[in-house]
C-alpha cells in the first residue's frame, strides 16, 4: 500500500482524483471509488489510466454541471453510466440507481490517504462490479484477471457467500467455480 500511496500522491491521476473528490464533496454528493484504482485498497495493484466512480444517479445532472465547470467534456451518458474527458484524463461514472448499487456505495470503506479520506467500494462489491463489466462486455478480459487477483489476494477474508450471490444474479456460477479452483 505504501508504494501505491507514493505513486498516487505524485501522479497526474492522483491530482485528478483529488480534484474530482473535492468537487463531489463541494456539492455534497456521496461516491465510492471503483475500478482499477479501487483494487489497491484490496491488495491488488495494477496500472490504470482512468478514474471510475460510483455516484448517486439522482445527482447526475449536478455532477455533469460541475465536471463541465472543471473543463471536462462529455463523451457518453446513459441512464447507467457516463464518460467524461479533460485532455488525456478520463473519468467514468457508474450511476447507483438499483438498490444493490446504492447499498454498496453507502457501505464503502473510507480509506485514509495523504490525499484525504476516499470512500472505496468494498471487496465483494468490487468483484460484483468487475463481474458486471464482463457480463456487459465479454471481451473485457482485464475484469476477469482483476477478479482472479482479488480472490487470490484476499483468500480467507472474502465473503464467498456474498460473492456467490452476485455470480448467481448474473447466472455465472460456473465461472465462480472455475475462478475458485484457479485461485485455491
Amino acid at each position: 500500500m505504501a508504494l501505491f500511496e507514493a505513486w498516487l500522491t505524485s501522479s497526474k491521476l492522483g491530482r485528478q482524483l483529488t480534484d474530482l473528490t473535492a468537487m463531489l464533496r463541494s456539492i455534497h454528493t456521496s461516491f465510492a471509488l471503483v475500478g482499477g484504482l479501487a483494487l489497491a485498497s484490496h491488495h491488488v495493484v495494477r496500472a490504470t489510466q482512468d478514474i471510475d466512480l460510483l455516484v448517486d444517479v439522482d445527482r447526475a445532472d449536478d455532477i455533469e454541471t460541475e465536471l463541465i465547470k472543471l473543463g471536462y467534456s462529455r463523451l457518453y451518458r446513459s441512464a447507467d453510466v457516463a464518460n467524461y474527458t479533460l485532455g488525456d484524463e478520463s473519468v467514468y461514472l457508474l450511476y447507483a440507481s438499483r438498490p444493490i448499487a446504492r447499498r454498496l456505495r453507502e457501505a464503502a470503506l473510507v480509506v485514509s490517504t495523504s490525499l484525504g479520506e476516499i470512500p472505496v467500494i468494498g471487496l465483494e462489491g468490487l468483484i460484483a462490479f468487475k463481474l458486471q463489466g464482463v457480463v456487459n462486455e465479454p471481451r473485457r478480459t482485464q475484469d476477469i484477471q482483476d477478479i482472479r487477483a482479488l480472490l487470490r489476494a484476499n483468500r480467507g477474508i472474502v465473503k464467498l457467500d456474498e460473492v456467490a450471490e452476485y455470480f448467481r444474479l448474473f447466472n455465472r456460477e460456473q465461472l465462480l467455480n472455475e475462478l475458485l479452483i484457479e485461485t485455491a
